[in-house]
């Protein structure tokens, strides 16, 4: 065995230690984000339902109160409570405190799994580039490397935010809980030992068309996150305008922002990325005539990439009509997601077709 090999298989064996302890770390994130919520005020139960009834008619202008301040001075304007109007447009509901419901043993957990999660990151990362560095190319070239990368990139758009003062804490929680059920998918049954490639995939653009898809799911992953917790918001904003009781998980849902702020965030993710996966589906056309000869051959993984582009297309163009707006349009944006976690998985393990490089033992 030559030096070389030797090199490179200690590089794939550190990848290996480094995903583990990611791992380990992504654990210990996840408690602290539980505890998070756990110890987050639940005092704010019916903040919303007092919201809902006290809110403004749609059509009324907020008012500013001005009062005179002490001593003579310069007027104080008493400027309204900003709040977000619903994608259906019949209500204006404050968003919620956060996951740590503003008290500051919950904020104290949430800083704690934040700092956890940018650790993991760190180790994270340093295993995709370690397990690239060992076999001198891009590190997705089957469905184990694509896993983990992906994951990475899911979490490092999420710190991005967060470094950009956006209101996202809230998705620590489920992403943390869905990054440990990816990697521990990808080590346990895609796990696949580091090698090189099938000849077709020896191509630069193995770089720019597979980079693009993981950042455009990355990034749709975290609109179908927030699409899925605005159907639980809004259904319990709806029950409490309806004059309902607040229901069992009541005390988590008047955490998170309301409604319409999360169908907005859900709603400008999937818009900014659609055209990325365009180039993605673009990109992998030119690649398909340089390696096969033709651009398009109607291969399982091409098809359903353009039934994925198809359904956010029509989501998008659902949200832009009058009659599909809120919940319908986001049971569109989940069915979207959902084609394309189909296009991931389903195609690369159940169909076989020229894109097979699952290489799933």
């Amino acid at each position: 065995m030559n030096l070389a090999a030797e090199t490179n298989e200690n590089l794939a064996h550190i990848s290996n230690v480094l995903i583990y302890s990611a791992m380990a770390v992504y654990t210990l994130a996840f408690l602290a984000h539980i505890a998070e919520w756990v110890f987050g005020s639940r005092s704010a139960v019916g903040r919303t339902a007092a919201a809902i009834t006290a809110a403004p008619a749609a059509s009324a202008p907020a008012e500013v109160t001005v009062r005179a301040a002490q001593g003579g001075g310069t007027a104080v304007l008493e400027r309204p409570k900003i709040v977000t109007r619903s994608a259906a447009g019949t209500r204006d509901v404050p968003d919620g405190p956060g996951a740590a419901g503003g008290t500051e043993q919950g904020d104290l957990y949430g800083r704690i799994a934040v700092g956890l999660t940018v650790l993991a990151f760190l180790m994270h990362a340093g295993a995709v580039l370690t397990r690239a560095l060992s076999v001198q190319r891009a590190p997705w070239g089957n469905m184990y490397e694509f896993s983990t990368t992906f994951a990475m990139v899911a979490v490092g758009v999420y710190l991005t935010l967060l470094a950009l003062k956006k209101n996202v804490r809230w998705l620590g929680l489920p992403l943390v809980t869905t990054v440990l059920l990816d990697l521990g998918l990808a080590v346990s049954v895609l796990y696949t030992a580091s090698a090189q490639l099938v000849p077709a995939l020896h191509s630069y653009w193995l770089w720019i068309h597979v980079s693009c898809a993981i950042v455009s799911g990355a990034s749709l992953y975290l609109g179908a996150v927030a699409t899925l917790l605005y159907l639980f918001r809004d259904r319990h904003e709806e029950k409490l305008a309806k004059g309902g009781e607040p229901g069992r998980f009541a005390s988590v849902l008047e955490r998170l922002p309301a409604a319409g702020s999360l169908d907005k965030f859900a709603y400008r993710i999937n818009a900014t990325v659609f055209p990325l996966w365009t180039f993605t589906i673009i990109a992998g056309a030119i690649w398909a005539e340089a390696a096969w000869g033709r651009y398009w051959g109607w291969d399982p993984k091409e098809v359903w990439s353009f039934i994925t582009w198809v359904a956010y297309a029509a989501y998008l163009h659902a949200r832009a009509t009058a009659g599909w707006k809120g919940r319908k349009a986001a049971y569109l944006a989940l069915l979207a997601f959902a084609c394309y976690l189909f296009n991931y998985y389903g195609v690369n393990m159940l169909i076989s077709g020229k894109h097979s490089y699952a290489n799933v033992p």
